[in-house]
Parts: structure tokens; sequence; C-alpha cells
């Protein structure tokens, strides 16, 4: 499949581009990302015809959406489509230091959790300003679950449900401020959940279904029944299945390191890159829209667009399922 490919969501009608490019490296995630190397990522981006661009005030504790939103803004707003997510406020704070929840660099706002109908609304009338763009096309909540909040799970949860969080998501898009609303998040119990809670569109899923993890194929499957779009992001396990001995954003396992390594002997009889396959695996799902890779700068976005438009041999998912290396149930 080309970057390129267009992709529609029936439930909201957004046409998004097959690969998309995440912006945290925009905002120095784990070392300081420059002007140059951000411009740079995206011009290559968007030269290679990718159209779906992904941010957070989060990333950089605000700085990737002031740079993404100044490259954006050169181009014509039909030409795109943009998300952004609510659930932290940024607040003013002197004390921000050189590196901060894996940021390097921040600006000095920090992150404050609130998922409550206003500051949902709070986020994104500063997200809008931020961007330089009125309407973003859709809106995540960032982080929610429990993976992320453990014991403040429950309360972060009940600002969201009974707290008005969902509630400010639907009247924006009510009111057509954006056109989706769904999660962007790590954990795929929490999207099952909130489909069960509200009328959501799209969700982010981060790590979880993945070539070499799918257990969360119960809720992909749920999604294509409802018509709730997956954007999938995470395709390589924090770094795993591209060759690094990361997962899920700590040490990876034994087990998962053995697991990479079969896939990665598998591929290689083939003739396939593992990267390839790793990129290429989640929108086999029908409930997959888009994929999101993150990358610091052009050389990054060249050879994720360029793995992702490798032809992979006919039968390759086929003998994979058969070596016990890809779930039985996962549609290939």
């Amino acid at each position: 499949m080309h970057p390129a490919t267009l992709r529609t969501h029936a439930r909201t009608g957004l046409t998004l581009t097959a690969l998309g490019l995440g912006c945290a490296q925009m905002g120095g995630l784990y070392r300081p990302t420059s002007l140059a190397e951000a411009a740079g990522a995206f011009r290559a981006a968007w030269e290679r015809g990718i159209r779906y661009y992904d941010t957070a005030p989060f990333y950089g504790f605000t700085r990737s959406e002031r740079r993404l939103g100044t490259f954006l803004t050169e181009e014509p707003r039909s030409d795109y489509v943009v998300s952004t997510k609510v659930g932290r406020v940024m607040v003013p704070d002197p004390t921000v230091g050189a590196m901060e929840e894996g940021y390097a660099d921040p600006l000095p706002f920090r992150p404050t959790f609130d998922y409550s109908h206003d500051g949902v609304l709070r986020s994104f009338e500063a997200s809008r300003q931020r961007l330089g763009i009125l309407a973003p096309d859709i809106l995540y909540v960032h982080d929610i679950g429990r993976f992320t909040h453990g014991e403040r799970h429950a309360q972060t949860w009940e600002q969201l449900t009974t707290g008005g969080g969902f509630r400010a998501l639907m009247r924006l898009r009510e009111e057509g401020a954006v056109r989706g609303i769904g999660l962007g998040v790590n954990e795929w119990e929490i999207v099952a959940e909130a489909i069960q809670a509200a009328d959501l569109d799209l969700c982010m899923l981060a790590g979880r279904y993945t070539l070499l993890e799918q257990d969360s194929l119960p809720l992909m499957d749920e999604c294509a029944r409802r018509g709730v779009g997956i954007v999938v992001a995470g395709a390589f396990n924090s770094g795993l299945l591209a060759g690094k001995a990361k997962f899920n954003y700590a040490d990876a396992p034994p087990a998962l390191v053995a697991r990479t390594q079969a896939l990665r002997a598998a591929c290689e009889e083939e003739g396939v890159r593992l990267e390839a396959a790793a990129l290429q695996f989640p929108l086999l799902h029908p409930a997959a829209l888009t994929l999101v890779t993150g990358a610091r700068n052009a050389a990054q976005v060249e050879a994720n667009a360029a793995w992702f438009a490798e032809p992979i041999p006919d039968g390759f998912w086929a003998r994979l399922k058969a070596r016990g290396l890809v779930h039985d149930a996962a549609p290939v």
C-alpha cells in the first residue's frame, strides 16, 4: 500500500491517508529535536503524500502543537487532516526542568490532568490557539485508563463520564468544531469500556494491535462491527520490532525478545524486512483506518514510508500463522 492511499471513515466522512505522521518527536521526545529537524520531517511527509498529522498538548509541553501548526497553516486547510488531544490542561510553570516526563527541553507549561467538561473545553480552546486551526478534525481523550492513572483511575474516569468530559466532546462535535471524537491511549481495555459509555467515532490505539501483540482482537472486531475506526500507533511496540530492546516504553521482557527474533528470522526467510511487516500488518484488520508513525527527521520519514510500501509476498501472512507467529483469528 502506498502511504498516500486514501481511506474513508464512513461514520465521520473523514478521508485519511493510509500512513500518518505522529508528532511527539516534534516536541523533543527522549532527546531535543531542532526546528530544522522537525521541519524536515514535516516536509518529507508532505512530499510523500502523507496528509494525516497527530499531535497533543503534552508533546514537548505544547512545543509539538506550536511547531505542527506553523507547518500546516502554510498549506491549504482542505488538504490535510489533523488530530490533537484533551485530558491535560497546560499550566504556566517556570519550574519545568530540562527533561520531564520523557521530553527534552520542554516548554514552561506543566501538564495537569483534567478530564472534566470544563477541562476538556479549556484544553481544546488552547490547542486551537497553538495550532492556529479553528476546527481540528479529530479530538482524542489522551491517556485515560488504569495503566496511566493507577489508583486514580476511578476518579479520572468519573470526570470523563459523570463529570461531563464525554459530554463536552459530543458538544464540540455537534457544533462542528471537530468531526470525530475518541480516545488516544495505550490500553485496549479502556477503549472497550469507552465505546460502551459514549458515542465515539475513532480511537488511536498505540502498541496494542501489532505484529507482536494481538490480544486486542476482540476489541478490534467489535470496533469493525460498530464502525468505530482504529488509528493504529506504536506499530514497532516502542522499538522492539525495529531493532531496539524496548517494549511499551521499558526494557523488553526476554519472552518478547525471543518472539521478535523468531519473527525476524521468518521474515528474512521470505525476503521481507521485519519493519515492513510490522507497519503493514495492522491495516489488514477492517477496523484499522490508518497507521501513524513517529519520526524525528526526514530520513526517518523516508524509511517508514519505504517500509510501508515494500511488497509482501503472496501467502506470507498465512505462513506466519502456520508457524504460530500470528494469532489464528487475525484477519490476514
